[in-house]
C-alpha cells in the first residue's frame, strides 16, 4: 500500500526501517502524548518488533510516514471487532523535526479515505490526553468532531488525566 501525499508519502513498514524508526521514535515528547505501549526509550528493538506486528496483526493497518526517503512517522487504523468491526481507532505521531508542516493532517484525510473507502469502515475515532492541544487541532483539521471528556480516564506519566474523544464518521 503507497499513497503520494504533498509532503509524504504513505507506505507499508520494512525492516530497513528499523533504524529511523528508532531514531524519530526516541523522543519523549512523543511518548508522553502516546500510549505507554509506545516505550521509551525508544530501541532498535522496539523498533524491530513493531515492524513485525505491522506485518502480522490483521487488524491493524499501520504506514510509514516517509520524507526525503526515510520513514519518520506512523499513522494507522486499529480495527475494532465483534460489534465494533466497522469502527477503528486512528494512531499518528510524527518526528519532531517535521512538526508543524501539515504532513499528519494530510496523513490521516488520506488514511481516513482509505478506511471509508476500501475497508468498509463506518466510524474512526481517536483518544487524545488532556494536554496535547496539538493532536487535537490536528483533528479537527482532518475533519473529526470532538464527542466528549472522558474524566480521569487515563494515566500517563505518573499523573491521572482526562483524555477528549474525537469521531469521523462516514457522513461528515
Amino acid at each position: 500500500m503507497v499513497f503520494s501525499l504533498s509532503k509524504a508519502r504513505l507506505r507499508s513498514w520494512q525492516m530497513s526501517d528499523t533504524e529511523s524508526l528508532a531514531r524519530y521514535a526516541n523522543n519523549r515528547k512523543i511518548w508522553r502524548n502516546v500510549r505507554d505501549r509506545f516505550p521509551h526509550p525508544y530501541t532498535l528493538a522496539d523498533a524491530e518488533a513493531y515492524i513485525s506486528t505491522t506485518q502480522s496483526d490483521e487488524l491493524l493497518i499501520s504506514l510509514a510516514i516517509e520524507v526525503g526517503g526515510e520513514a519518520v512517522g506512523c499513522v494507522s487504523l486499529k480495527r475494532g471487532q465483534d460489534v465494533a468491526r466497522l469502527s477503528a481507532e486512528i494512531g499518528f505521531w510524527l518526528g519532531e523535526p517535521f512538526w508543524g508542516r501539515g504532513i499528519i493532517t494530510e496523513a490521516m484525510e488520506r488514511l481516513v479515505e482509505e478506511g471509508f473507502d476500501a475497508h468498509g469502515l463506518q466510524r474512526i475515532y481517536a483518544y487524545v490526553f488532556e494536554w496535547n492541544l496539538a493532536s487535537s487541532r490536528t483533528l479537527v483539521k482532518a475533519g473529526f468532531v470532538q464527542e466528549g471528556c472522558l474524566r480521569r480516564s487515563a494515566i500517563k506519566d505518573g499523573q491521572i488525566i482526562d483524555q477528549y474523544l474525537f469521531a469521523r464518521i462516514t457522513q461528515d
